[in-house]
């Protein structure tokens, strides 16, 4: 049976992805700092394997994979790097605890739980990393920078990993939404209310699903990233072939 680890699962699009692979019949985990939200979780959903993760911590992540597989054979198919925390307005204006949890947990939790994962997707034939990536790392976001800035980093590791780990026959890949209709979109961030929010946790775990079940030609051109919805398709598709002023233009006009 394929198995999944969802972080940040007990909820919004985490939660849609565990209900997803589960209705496939997948070994689901779901792993969450929030107790409370967790616990909602197992009562739920008795069939998930659930457990606490802060993601910044190695330590817990070392013990909560070993605990999920103990589960599956000790193999992993999918580890979904999803969970993340998103804190809107200037830079000036937000808390360096603000900028520090941003970083640490979008961009640090991320590039440990790869590191832990690893070990365990090596011996899973066809094993997949995701990582949820973010249509601000299209061009740069004025209101939310910190967050921005880490789903740069998210899209550099990832096409990072799926060079270095090809050869161990781990295929990385990023999602890449748009505002969703989650307690991450934040009504105080100009570009909610220009684009709104349109985008469901139910489709972006549709297209978790489907980013692990890649075509043949997803394969062949090593594709690396999935767009979420026609509006992130569109920016995407148009700031590679657009002049850089352009770009710029287009994504003041949509953030401030």
């Amino acid at each position: 049976m394929s198995s999944i680890f969802v972080t940040g699962g007990a909820a919004g699009i985490g939660l849609a992805t565990a209900q997803r692979f589960a209705r496939e019949g997948w070994t689901v985990g779901v792993y969450d700092v929030d107790q409370d939200a967790l616990d909602k979780v197992a009562a739920n959903h008795p069939g998930f394997i659930t457990g606490r993760l802060d993601v910044r911590d190695p330590q817990q992540w070392a013990d909560a994979l070993a605990e999920f597989t103990s589960h599956t054979g000790g193999t992993l198919d999918v580890l979904d790097n999803n969970a993340g925390i998103l804190k809107a307005g200037r830079l000036d204006e937000i808390s360096p605890d603000a900028v520090r949890a941003q970083i640490d947990i979008d961009a640090l939790g991320v590039t440990l739980g790869a590191q832990a994962a690893y070990p365990y997707l090596k011996k899973t034939p066809g094993a997949h990393l995701v990582n949820i990536a973010s249509a601000s790392a299209i061009y740069g976001q004025p209101g939310i920078a910190t967050y921005s800035a880490t789903k740069f980093y998210v899209a550099g590791l990832t096409e990072a990993l799926e060079l270095e780990w090809e050869h161990d026959d781990i295929r990385v890949v990023s999602i890449w939404p748009l505002w969703a209709k989650t307690a991450l979109a934040d009504p105080s961030a100009k570009s909610t209310q220009t684009l709104g929010v349109r985008i469901t946790p139910e489709q972006i775990a549709e297209k978790v699903y489907e980013s692990v079940h890649p075509t043949r030609a997803d394969r062949l051109l090593h594709r690396t990233s999935y767009s979420v919805g026609t509006q992130t398709l569109v920016l995407g598709n148009a700031a590679k072939f657009i002049p850089n002023f352009v770009n710029r233009t287009v994504n003041k006009l949509i953030a401030q």
